[in-house]
């Protein structure tokens, strides 16, 4: 029993340091998708029109470059529907844009799935453009 417990407090040590040499490590820019909810419909009686309603964030701790082109692409069904541009970003800033997905007002709901993923092109030199990309995608269903 004594060995176990020295062994689980070893193991929480050890985690808790590669989390802190991690989040040290990470001292750059760090965007991320970091809401995405879709409202409404809207109907004209064939078509719902849905309000996709999409916020990245820059987590880290530098601003972007200026010179940096990143997108929201939009996906479904393993098919591009859209990219929508964003502006470089400073530490802790945001940019919301809405994206309007339509569909057939027979389309039953929950039964539409839409993946957003995060992208960047580099113009600048190489950096710290982007400490943790496990946050740059997320799923709404609608």
């Amino acid at each position: 029993m004594k060995q176990w417990i020295l062994g689980t407090l070893a193991l929480v040590a050890l985690t808790q340091t590669s989390v802190s040499v991690a989040r040290a490590a990470c001292s750059g820019a760090d965007p991320a998708i970091v809401s995405a909810t879709a409202k409404g419909p809207t109907s004209d009686g064939q078509i719902n029109r849905y309000a996709v309603n999409i916020r990245v964030a820059n987590l880290g701790r530098m601003k972007q470059p200026s010179n940096l082109l990143q997108s929201v692409e939009i996906w479904q069904n393993g098919i591009k529907l859209d990219v929508k541009g964003l502006p470089p970003l400073k530490p802790g800033q945001s940019y919301a844009f809405t994206y309007v997905y339509q569909r057939s007002a027979d389309a039953g709901v929950g039964t539409s799935t839409l993946n957003l993923k995060l992208t960047m092109r580099q113009p600048s030199p190489p950096g710290n453009m982007d400490c943790n990309p496990n946050n740059d995608n997320r799923t709404v269903t609608f």
